[in-house]
């Protein structure tokens, strides 16, 4: 595997490239052209002088998360070809600079949804969490408003100001959307982008919806291991793929988080690495990556991941809010480097003792 760390570029993130490659063990970053909006067309300029950014720092990419699909493809609207002929030109343009992963999600509306960016842990940090009944209480017309007031200045991925103004819109183009039409629209894009992923070698690793059931009553498909292996056989290509994000998946009790992740044995191209502490039913919060800390193994899922053979990126994922940092919630700095160390440990335990059985 290839530890990396997320990064949103020098304009937005509070990390620097410099923080970033004193991490032990960091080779690579996960990151995007984050002023383009979905749809849009990354020309190949902007991408290599991103590239040549990151690399100047002693770093690569190891990947994009996201290049976001525009709602047109989700919904399946007469104009959703001209969106997908904009992602099969980006796609091009990646492949010629040698980046081959792409992480994206298929995910209605909101792209994650917390009803807490700061809940206050016993340890005083502060950390993103949800709850359903305040979920079952909230329009989701001002789910924004609830998500930027806590947000410390820096615009969320999958919350971005021009998109969150026309939720109520969104809400009646997607009205007619259920899970069968959401897997089929999900179908037509990834067989109409398929060639150019085989042509430049190009992965492409869904994310999971998170949370890993349907909110506001938005249909989510990709929550759990029959839908990923459903998603995977109806368009069987080696590209086409996962991200396992274990917080994501396990926001659900009911996955088994190891399991899937054999199960998924070379289908598996990206992985999130974190813990969540599950509170009772409906509620969770986010923790530190230690397994005491949260609800799960997390020397488990580094020893499926190992077992499978898995050897592309991991980064660390969301991390706590500690010793006083101001940054973007869920990505400062100093927990996700900490998570980092913790999970290449437990990665390196986990070769050694395999090498002396």
């Amino acid at each position: 595997m290839e530890m990396t760390f997320r990064w949103f570029g020098s304009k937005f993130d509070s990390v620097t490239l410099q923080q970033i490659r004193q991490i032990p063990g960091v080779t690579g970053v996960i990151t995007t052209l984050y002023e383009t909006a979905p749809g849009d067309l990354w020309g190949r300029d902007a991408i290599h002088a991103l590239k040549q950014e990151v690399e100047a720092s002693g770093l690569h990419i190891s990947g994009i998360e996201s290049v976001n699909i525009h709602d047109s493809i989700k919904i399946g609207s007469p104009d959703r070809n001209q969106y997908i002929d904009n992602y099969i030109k980006t796609l091009e343009h990646l492949g010629q600079e040698d980046i081959h992963l792409v992480c994206y999600n298929f995910m209605p509306v909101f792209d994650w949804t917390r009803t807490e960016l700061a809940r206050v842990r016993p340890d005083g940090s502060t950390v993103l969490a949800y709850n359903q009944s305040a979920v079952d209480r909230l329009d989701p017309v001002k789910m924004f408003d609830s998500i930027n007031s806590d947000s410390n200045g820096f615009v969320l991925p999958g919350w971005e100001p021009e998109r969150m103004a026309k939720v109520k819109e969104l809400f009646e183009l997607y009205k007619d959307v259920d899970q069968e039409k959401l897997f089929a629209n999900l179908k037509y894009f990834l067989e109409a982008i398929m060639p150019v992923c085989d042509k430049y070698n190009i992965h492409m690793a869904i994310h999971p919806d998170d949370p890993a059931w349907s909110v506001f009553g938005l249909p989510r498909i990709i929550t759990n291991l029959p839908n990923l292996q459903r998603m995977i056989k109806m368009v069987d290509n080696p590209h086409n793929g996962v991200t396992f994000c274990s917080g994501s998946y396990g926001t659900n009790p009911g996955n088994d988080l190891p399991g899937m992740i054999r199960a998924l044995k070379g289908r598996i191209h990206f992985a999130h690495v974190r813990n969540l502490q599950h509170n009772f039913p409906g509620d969770f919060e986010e923790s530190a990556h230690l397994s005491s800390d949260g609800s799960f193994d997390m020397y488990e899922i580094m020893k499926a991941l190992y077992d499978i053979g898995f050897t592309g990126p991991i980064r660390p994922d969301h991390g706590r809010m500690i010793w006083g940092e101001k940054a973007m919630p869920g990505y400062g700095l100093y927990d996700r480097a900490l998570g980092t160390t913790y999970l290449n440990g437990l990665w390196e335990a986990i070769v050694k003792g395999a090498g002396r059985k």
